[in-house]
């Protein structure tokens, strides 16, 4: 009998049950979000692992579901950086202690593993690779674990004393000895890379995206609309097509950079949406004075945190300059809205080469030096934010996204390739345990 069920029951009479744990931070929560509701659609018991700070967020998200949600204590005074109360990378002080912050997410293991004591049998885990130490807590529950596949390669020219060095040590493993991949993508997209993986590497990748597709509609409140969705229905009856600008809430942008971006945006004289940190509001101020007051009329700056999804799905949106996360590119793909890439940092230099090189569904902006954390120009800028709202090439790779958009809405329906494969993971780990225990009862 499996060691946490706490159902004595037969395996024939269990429901099938999923847990899921995020890393804490809403670009990796949101996708899990979305895949719980791809198997809450299949009649699976999902329970939803948080902290108390988070779960506000996830409840909010899942109101409308029979998900249950658990919250595990967050460490206390981890050091003076990162103070009591801080269970979010959105909340740190700086990027700079992010791996400080991962690290510390290890002393939740014991509330973790108790928690997984006194829930009632688990079908398989799908929990973030940032939380590598997952792993040992499955295997020791005899629970299939998946990761979340959603984290940065190895760190180039790490010191083996540091911090990054330490969690690719720890990450990396871990992935490999999951039972298989979760990925936030679909067959139709890369199939000569997913064909490559599944022949050639491991774990098994189990691509059932996009997650964003299982969002439901968002109903529409006609009387409390947030002002940047005004605004984009202003510009929608206008007949002017928007340029949507947001670069991630983790990517620290130089007060010279924001610069550059802002007179790169009001000399193009696009229509845009820039949402932008609390931080980099302040030194856009100091920077560029009077910058908001000039381009009014067809550019606004939020500082809010946005719905990113209703945004790109606007019908106003005709182009997004992002960093490259891969949640934005997928969500930009679903939507059939082309990219202009400006890759940071982490995977994001290979998510825009392949939006650029390799499928083709947008253009890429050109650093000074050629290299990827190179220097953004305004001149530069302003010529590629032409391009791929006005020009030749932008026409282009706006009708590729917009049949990829297709293909993605196809790949989750009944009988697409996402579903299939999510129908795949079901039989391969919940039928598989069903039979195990089955064989344990007899």
């Amino acid at each position: 009998m499996d060691s946490i069920s706490s159902d004595q029951s037969s395996p024939s009479s269990q429901t099938q049950h999923v847990v899921l744990f995020p890393f804490m931070a809403k670009g990796h929560t949101i996708p899990l979000l979305h895949f719980a509701r791809l198997l809450l659609l299949r009649d699976i018991t999902v329970t939803f692992l948080t902290t108390p700070f988070n779960r506000p967020f996830i409840a909010q998200s899942l109101f409308d579901t029979t998900a249950t949600i658990i919250d595990i204590p967050f460490p206390k005074n981890i050091s003076d950086d990162i103070p009591a109360g801080t269970e979010s990378i959105d909340k740190l002080q700086s990027p700079s202690l992010v791996y400080k912050f991962v690290a510390a997410t290890k002393l939740m293991q014991p509330d973790f593993e108790l928690a997984l004591q006194n829930l009632p049998r688990v079908s398989f885990m799908v929990s973030d690779a940032f939380l590598w130490w997952t792993l040992d807590s499955s295997s020791k529950f005899d629970i299939s674990r998946l990761t979340q596949n959603d984290f940065d390669p190895v760190v180039e020219n790490a010191d083996p004393k540091d911090l990054p060095y330490h969690f690719v040590k720890n990450a990396m493993p871990a992935s490999m000895k999951s039972y298989g991949l979760v990925v936030n993508s679909f067959y139709e997209l890369e199939p000569a890379f997913i064909d490559y993986w599944k022949n050639e590497s491991a774990p098994k990748p189990y691509c059932v995206g996009p997650f964003c597709s299982a969002e439901p509609p968002k109903i529409k409140d006609y009387e409390n609309k947030p002002i940047w969705i005004l605004w984009l229905d202003q510009k929608l009856a206008q007949g002017r097509s928007v340029l949507y600008v947001a670069f991630g809430s983790q990517v620290e942008i130089s007060a010279a950079q924001l610069k550059e971006i802002a007179i790169g945006l009001e000399n193009s004289k696009v229509n845009f949406l820039w949402v932008i940190r609390n931080k980099g509001k302040k030194e856009l101020d100091d920077e560029m004075e009077g910058f908001e007051e000039r381009v009014k009329d067809r550019g606004i700056v939020v500082r809010d945190w946005v719905e990113q999804r209703e945004i790109l799905m606007h019908e106003s949106v005709q182009g997004f300059l992002s960093h490259c996360g891969w949640n934005s590119v997928i969500e930009s793909i679903s939507a059939g809205v082309p990219i202009l890439a400006w890759p940071m940092g982490a995977e994001q230099p290979l998510n825009a080469r392949m939006v650029n090189e390799e499928i083709k569904v947008g253009l890429r902006v050109e650093t000074c030096d050629g290299t990827v954390k190179g220097f953004v120009k305004w001149e530069g800028l302003e010529k590629m934010v032409r391009e791929l709202m006005e020009g030749e090439k932008g026409e282009e790779v706006r009708k590729k996204v917009k049949e990829f958009a297709v293909m993605a809405k196809k790949a989750v329906e009944e009988g697409g390739s996402s579903w299939r494969t999510l129908d795949l993971l079901i039989d391969e780990t919940c039928r598989k345990k069903e039979q195990e225990d089955k064989e344990t009862f007899e």
